[in-house]
């Protein structure tokens, strides 16, 4: 049987389900072969047979199989663009009826997202998103992300919903993960911005290059007609740009470019800024605040170019969003505040402290931690991050997953300077002053939370750091719910009672 001839079956009204985990087959379903992160579904298609499957499509240095039935066999030379046409055909190529837009990057993705969904609103059209946080396929109800990008199967049957939601858009943040596993194969995207590259998912990637890499093939895979909306302000976007045979749009802030952005003013209730391209100036102004969040907004007033929106329009959209959840998103604590941030990775948290730092009229409090079975390698350098920065730094748990905590936090320590704690982790709490900072082990996330509201003065910012939108932790396999932003305000609860808050 071709692959051809297989896609004209899932097309029809008869087709058969398609599976990409053999535990999921059912008699006469098509089960693709397709490497995963931790298995090869080639290994599993003697389990996909035994179920009853009645297609099976594979790569094609699979060995002969040594059952005997009359399961079909199709063999292709990429399985994962295999199914991701297969998924789209079964839905009525949703993807084609859609300006598909997206979004790469170590840091920003989600917020670009959000601010790009702003912008094609104001236009009164629908624009569907998949990211970090949501799924929205415009149907009024967002569903929570449990993945950043998920697989094609899924893709496809969100932007079926989106269309027939009446949107007219899509945006989507590409995870390097999603990349490298060719994830997003089978939709030709409009315009694809990227951000920044810093120092994350080695785990996965195992080195800066490969990491760049999986990033890369976004852009690689752009058509020509297509717009490739680079960081001129981030040093990989070049290699990116040697990569791709889309137009090339640059965006920049105070710099010569396609896209600028000129500062007027900026505070802790957000930043007034000019946005100029091919001539037209136009003021803007978001209530994100920080000089990154700029760039943010360039990035998505990219995209929104790409797609045909006017400067006015994509203006409008940038103010119209009030608050990405769990990026700066701000906690009322009376006479000082609280800040609640994703910011899990080195660059991410230094970039946020440089933003609170000069509208800090007290000290700036930093709780943090970091992810197990994940980059080892940042532990240190958020550490040294928190150690300039800050002027309270209380380190504990993030997402420990199968790791020890306490191990976890001992992978911290070395990054403050001329700072040695010892065993800290298993005392309930040790303090200690390196240079001008009071660094405090407190492996508890919630009672670290606690501690630094609990010394939270006047004028003081404090920052939650790593979780962000998240409502969960995971510890060994398991999944808890735990909300850094309930905790927060549960205790600025307990913390002003008998007080006038």
């Amino acid at each position: 049987m071709t692959f051809n001839t297989l896609l004209t079956l899932v097309r029809s009204e008869k087709a058969p389900p398609l599976r990409t985990d053999s535990r999921l087959v059912k008699n006469g379903d098509i089960f693709v072969a397709i490497q995963g992160t931790a298995y090869d579904g080639h290994a599993f298609i003697e389990q996909a047979i035994a179920s009853g499957a009645g297609y099976i499509v594979c790569g094609q240095h699979l060995q002969k199989t040594t059952t005997d039935t009359p399961v079909k066999f199709i063999t292709v030379e990429d399985t994962s663009e295999a199914v991701a046409t297969l998924a789209q055909a079964a839905k009525g190529d949703p993807a084609l009826q859609l300006t598909n837009l997206a979004v790469t990057g170590t840091n920003g993705k989600t917020t670009v997202a959000f601010l790009t969904r702003s912008c094609i609103q104001q236009t009164g059209h629908k624009c569907g998103l998949i990211g970090t946080i949501v799924y929205d396929t415009c149907s009024g109800n967002s569903h929570q992300a449990p993945l950043t990008t998920p697989d094609c199967l899924d893709i496809a049957d969100r932007q079926y919903e989106m269309v027939k939601n009446g949107a007219k858009f899509m945006v989507t943040e590409a995870s390097s993960h999603a990349l490298s596993q060719n994830r997003l194969a089978g939709i030709d995207f409009t315009a694809a911005a990227f951000t920044n590259l810093t120092g994350d998912h080695l785990d996965y990637h195992k080195t800066k290059q490969d990491y760049l890499a999986a990033k890369t093939r976004l852009f690689s895979s752009l058509a020509p007609s297509a717009t490739a909306v680079l960081n001129k302000q981030s040093p990989e976007s070049e290699h990116i740009a040697t990569k791709t045979k889309a137009k090339l749009l640059w965006y920049a802030i105070d710099e010569e470019c396609d896209l600028t952005a000129h500062i007027e003013s900026m505070d802790i209730n957000g930043t007034t800024f000019t946005i100029e391209y091919a001539g037209v100036k136009q003021k803007a102004r978001t209530t994100l605040p920080g000089l990154y969040n700029v760039s943010n907004c360039l990035a998505a007033a990219g995209l929104c170019l790409a797609a045909g929106l006017d400067l006015e329009t994509i203006a409008s959209g940038l103010g119209a969003l009030q608050v990405t959840p769990g990026r700066l998103e701000r906690i009322d604590g009376g006479d000082f505040s609280v800040i609640i941030d994703y910011a899990h990775t080195d660059d991410a948290l230094k970039n946020v402290l440089l933003t609170l730092k000069p509208l800090c009229k007290g000290k700036l409090r930093v709780v943090f931690g970091c992810g197990g079975d994940r980059d080892k390698t940042k532990r240190p350098r958020m550490a040294s991050v928190a150690e300039e920065l800050a002027d309270c730094v209380i380190v504990t748990s993030d997402n420990p997953r199968t790791e020890n905590p306490e191990d976890i936090i001992r992978d911290i320590i070395p990054g403050f300077e001329k700072c040695s704690i010892p065993d800290c982790v298993q005392k309930e709490r040790t303090t200690h002053d390196a240079r001008r900072n009071r660094i405090i082990i407190e492996p508890d996330r919630k009672r670290a939370i606690e501690l630094a509201i609990e010394s939270a003065s006047k004028d003081d910012i404090v920052l939650i750091a790593g979780k962000g939108h998240e409502d969960y932790q995971i510890i060994g396999k398991q999944k808890f719910h735990f909300s850094d932003k309930e905790i927060a305000q549960n205790y600025l609860k307990i913390k002003c009672v008998g007080k006038i808050c």
